[in-house]
C-alpha cells in the first residue's frame, strides 16, 4: 500500500529534497509551506510537520489537527529541546525529529508510526474490508475552515464553569476538581486575575517564575499544555501568536471565572 504524506514545510530548501527523497521510498507526497494550507487537508496517512512555520506556529497547527483528525503526526524542526519535544507530545504529535537528520532515520520513523496507526484501526474495524483498506485521509468540516489558530480553540462549554479558589488554592471544573501543581496553579490565578487580557510570556514568567529567571521559555508552553489537558478543554487558555495567552471568557457562562467554592465542592 502506498503511503500517501503531507509535508508542512516552509524552507524550500528542505522540502524539495525531502519529497524527491520520500518519493524514492515510495511515499506519495503533497507539499505545503503554511500552518493554514496544512489544515485545510488532506492528511493522507501521516503528517509531516515543521514547527517555525511562517503564518502561524507548528504547535498550533498540531492541536488543529488534533481537532478533527487522529492522522499520525511527526514533527520535523530544529527546536532540539526537551521542552519542545514534551510540548509536542502533549498535544498529540506521534514522533519528534529534530533537524538535520538522515532520511533513512526519517523513513523508519515514518514506517514505525504508520505501523501502530495500521494495528490501531485493524483493532477498532468491524467491517470484512474494513482491516485492509487504507486509511481515509480526514479533512475538516467545510464549515469552519480553520485557519488561524483562533479558529481551532472554540469557547468553552458553558455546563462547565471554571472555579479557581486562591485562598484555598483549589480549583474545580463543572464541579470536579482539579489536581495541579504550585506552578500551575500559580499560572492558572495569574490568567483569572483578568480573563480575556493577554498576559506577554515575559509579564508570565516574571510573576510567576522569577524576574531573573534565564531558563528555557519552553517550560511556559509545557506547563500551558498541561493546563489545557487538566481542564479538559484546550479552548481555556489560548494563545495569541507572538503575543503571549489569555484566559478565554464566554458570555454563556453566568458565574464566569469564580474565587469561591462550588456548591458540589461544599461540605
Amino acid at each position: 500500500m502506498t503511503v500517501r504524506a503531507l509535508l508542512i514545510e516552509d524552507d524550500e530548501t528542505i522540502a524539495e529534497p525531502l519529497v524527491e527523497g520520500l518519493g524514492r521510498y515510495g511515499l506519495m507526497v503533497g507539499h505545503v509551506s503554511t500552518g493554514a494550507a496544512g489544515l485545510e487537508g488532506p492528511y493522507g496517512d501521516i503528517v509531516l510537520l515543521d514547527l517555525g512555520l511562517p503564518d502561524m506556529d507548528g504547535i498550533d497547527v498540531c492541536r488543529g489537527i488534533r481537532q478533527v483528525s487522529d492522522v499520525p503526526i511527526i514533527m520535523l524542526t530544529a527546536r532540539g529541546e526537551e521542552a519542545d519535544r514534551v510540548l509536542g507530545l502533549e498535544l498529540g504529535a506521534d514522533d519528534y525529529l529534530a533537524k538535520p537528520f538522515s532520511m533513512r532515520e526519517l523513513i523508519a520513523r515514518i514506517r514505525a508510526v504508520t505501523r501502530r496507526s495500521q494495528r490501531t484501526a485493524t483493532a477498532t474495524a468491524t467491517g470484512p474490508t474494513a482491516p485492509t483498506a487504507p486509511a481515509p485521509a480526514v479533512t475538516p468540516p467545510a464549515a469552519p475552515a480553520v485557519t488561524p489558530p483562533a479558529a481551532a480553540q472554540p469557547p468553552p462549554r458553558e455546563q462547565e464553569p471554571l472555579v479557581v479558589d486562591r485562598r484555598t488554592r483549589q480549583v474545580w471544573v463543572g464541579g470536579a476538581p482539579v489536581s495541579l501543581t504550585p506552578k500551575e496553579f500559580e499560572l492558572l490565578a495569574l490568567l483569572t486575575e483578568d480573563p480575556g487580557a493577554v498576559y506577554s510570556r515575559q509579564q508570565i514568567l516574571d510573576r510567576v517564575w522569577d524576574p531573573h529567571f534565564h531558563g528555557p521559555t519552553k517550560t511556559l508552553d509545557v506547563h500551558v499544555a498541561t493546563l489545557r489537558r487538566k481542564l479538559g478543554d484546550p479552548a481555556w487558555i489560548q494563545t495569541l501568536r507572538g503575543v503571549g495567552f489569555r484566559l478565554a471568557v464566554h458570555s454563556g457562562v453566568p458565574a464566569g471565572i469564580a474565587s469561591g467554592v462550588p456548591e458540589a465542592a461544599r461540605p
